[in-house]
């Protein structure tokens, strides 16, 4: 059974950062991609960052890119999303998902669980 346990949300400072982490466990970590969503409030839950199960590849949506950075330990089984220079339009619950399939890649990244989410709220 496939399990993923956010955390590193928390209240920040337009201009800030945060880390989040996101513990996978119930397989083999390193052979699947991982990934970064996020949802506002009122809003359509979105793609904000995916890596390939090599680490090798990511991809993230325009809006992040040059913000954020998504990484993995596999020795740790845990996938991070560093993120920096925040923008309010960055508050949102975070969720950390991974595929269904093994030796995935960042482009064609497609969810299958989910973990429970981790607030981000960045005040201005």
């Amino acid at each position: 059974q496939v399990q993923l346990v956010e955390s590193g949300g928390g209240l920040v400072q337009v201009g800030g950062s945060l880390r989040l982490s996101c513990a996978a466990s119930g397989r083999t970590f390193s052979s699947y991609a991982m990934g970064w969503f996020r949802q506002a409030p009122g809003k359509e839950r979105e793609f904000v960052a995916a890596i390939g199960w090599s680490g090798a590849d990511t991809n993230y949506r325009h809006s992040v890119k040059g913000r954020f950075t998504i990484s993995r330990d596999n020795a740790k089984n845990t996938v991070y999303l560093q993120m920096n220079s925040l923008k309010p339009e960055d508050t949102a619950v975070y969720y950390c998902t991974t595929e269904n399939s093994a030796y995935g890649w960042a482009r064609t990244f497609q969810s299958a669980y989910w973990g429970q989410g981790t607030q981000v709220t960045v005040s201005s």
